[in-house]
């Protein structure tokens, strides 16, 4: 992800600390291994179903579970809807149709080429494109890393059709009158910030092995590693694509790891990185949002291990500082002993928070 850290040099982490489709669907033949065991809460397990469905710009790989108000359920990089297993049971269990997607440019949902159809104009257009196919008129929103940021930007964009937001990893931050990235470049870090080097053309090619690339993130930018050898957003010597020592984390589900290899194999990276060449032109076309704020209910959960929160703050924020970009946030949660994958990581802690929230709005 990529965002205005609120960094100056005082800020710049001196130790070595630090970071960062689906399932075959039935008659398409997609060459994705299933998702065995689909986590069940204890209770009769509700159905999953899969489809396809024509959104404004092209087709959508959707998973459901669940009846009642929709809870829609955005992935970051590199990931796909898999990644929200836990907790679509857990909010279908609560009495909710839960709804994941693979966001453009992932797994099998529409993945064009140029990176300039991945602003945030788009993404929204992608989550609206979805809620009509559906039926469904409004939704809770649930983001994670880049599926965050576009949660945020998608309740900025469309608050009549997002009526509360959940979002994990990256807190918001109003758009402001300095491009982040121009922000960065001028705290000296242009050299050192890792998106910068997603961002740029053939960044993929770095990612071609993808089980290598696969395991390396989900290991380096979780709690697992020592803290002195975390992923570090600000130190390229702690990047994220370091070989793993081990091929699943102990904390990660082995069938959600090879699923989720399998589908960066079939699909490739270049969409995922296209969220990061997007940005700068995201934040041109949000001029005329420049310092709104996001007034729906919200709730902010975060990983205390993890990389990049600490990057965007150092501190662990108050309610009242938050709620300056939030009048109307609910809480903050601050999982201890928890990474970048905090809905992987810590599932139980995630489904607490996020059904305690839906009953309160």
């Amino acid at each position: 992800m990529s965002f205005t850290p609120p960094l100056d040099d005082t800020h710049i982490p001196s130790s070595r600390r630090g970071v960062l489709t689906t399932a075959a669907m039935l008659g398409l033949g997609l060459g994705l291994s299933s998702m065995p065991g689909w986590p069940a809460s204890g209770r009769t397990s509700l159905p999953v179903r899969r489809t396809m469905v024509d959104a404004i710009e092209g087709k959508f790989h959707v998973v459901e579970q669940g009846e009642g108000p929709a809870v829609l359920f955005c992935h970051g990089f590199p990931d796909t809807a898999e990644t929200w297993r836990n907790q679509m049971q857990a909010v279908a269990d609560a009495g909710y149709r839960a709804v994941a997607i693979d966001m453009r440019g992932y797994g099998r949902s529409f993945a064009p080429e140029a990176p300039e159809l991945y602003t945030a104009f788009h993404i929204t257009g992608d989550l609206i494109g979805v809620l009509d196919a559906l039926s469904i008129d409004t939704a809770v929103i649930v983001g994670h890393d880049w599926g965050a940021y576009h949660a945020q930007m998608a309740s900025l964009i469309r608050p009549d059709r997002f009526r509360a937001l959940v979002s994990i990893s990256i807190p918001f931050a109003p758009r402001g009158q300095i491009d982040p990235w121009q922000y960065v470049r001028d705290l000296g870090l242009g050299d050192r910030y890792y998106a910068f080097e997603l961002a740029r053309a053939g960044a993929e090619r770095k990612f071609a092995n993808a089980e290598q690339a696969i395991r390396s993130i989900l290991y380096w930018l979780s709690a697992s590693p020592e803290p002195a050898l975390r992923w570090n957003p600000l130190d390229p010597d702690l990047h994220m694509l370091r070989p793993s020592p081990v091929a699943v984390p102990g904390w990660a589900d082995p069938a959600y790891v090879r699923h989720t290899i399998e589908a960066f194999w079939e699909s490739g990276f270049r969409g995922g990185l296209n969220y990061y060449t997007a940005f700068p032109k995201t934040f041109e076309l949000m001029a005329a949002y420049k310092d709104a704020v996001i007034r729906q209910p919200s709730l902010y959960i975060w990983g205390a291990a993890d990389g990049l929160s600490q990057m965007l703050h150092p501190e662990t924020p108050s309610l009242e500082a938050l709620r300056e970009a939030q009048p109307n946030l609910v809480n903050q949660v601050r999982l201890e002993n928890v990474g970048h994958w905090v809905q992987n990581e810590a599932p139980a802690r995630v489904n607490e928070a996020l059904i305690k929230f839906l009953a309160a709005i």
